[in-house]
């Protein structure tokens, strides 16, 4: 599979490529600075500088001719979503240039707390953690909950994951789901994880167009 990479120099988006190239796929890593990019060179491995991932015209070429996009992009934190936020502009563009290019499938890493609290979920968890997080952090979550809604609102073939806390740990592979919804008691789960749950969504029929929980 031909795959391109969004974010690919953040910690989800590393592991994301390093384990596309272990795959197989061939990659294509979308970055602003390739220096950052701390994955060896690789004779599956191209890697292509954009310096703004929310113009139409420029992300095309790097989507043109792939089978799919993975997208790791998002503000590091509160100040940046609410100064510029990336995710909801850069997937904008991205869907209107894959809708564009005929490239169909797209997964992206989104937030816990964009979606809803599970089912049975404890009293601390729902009066305290969630509430206090998308207080504090509630211009990043917005841009999150923009870039879902423009995914949702385009022509591809989406899946959007839903993580909790990140962890810089090994991968497990071991992971829990839940399509739609949040996994109950998810408190963190590895980074490297999520990268495979973002490329196991890729040929998951189930994902499409959902949502999907993710948590150790």
């Amino acid at each position: 599979m031909r795959i391109t990479v969004f974010g690919a120099t953040g910690g989800v988006g590393r592991e994301v490529v390093r384990q596309a190239l272990d795959a197989g796929h061939e990659v294509t890593a979308v970055v602003r600075d390739p220096a950052r990019l701390a994955v060896p060179a690789h004779e599956r491995l191209l890697v292509a500088t954009v310096t703004d991932v929310t113009d139409v015209e420029t992300v095309l070429p790097v989507v043109s001719g792939r089978d799919a996009v993975v997208s790791a992009l998002g503000a590091a934190n509160n100040k940046q979503a609410k100064a510029k936020p990336v995710a909801g502009p850069a997937l904008a563009a991205i869907t209107a240039a894959m809708d564009r290019a005929g490239v169909r499938r797209l997964s992206a890493v989104s937030a816990a707390p964009v979606g809803r609290l599970p089912d049975g979920e404890g009293l601390f968890t729902r009066a305290v953690v969630y509430p206090l997080l998308r207080r504090l952090l509630r211009d990043l979550y917005a841009d999150l909950a923009d870039m879902e809604a423009a995914m949702a609102a385009s022509g591809t073939q989406w899946t959007v994951v839903r993580p909790p806390m990140l962890r810089n740990t090994p991968r497990t592979g071991t992971y829990r789901r839940a399509i739609d919804a949040n996994v109950p008691g998810g408190r963190v789960i590895p980074r490297a994880d999520v990268a495979d749950a973002l490329l196991t969504a890729l040929t998951d029929p189930s994902c499409t167009g959902r949502a999907v929980g993710l948590a150790s």
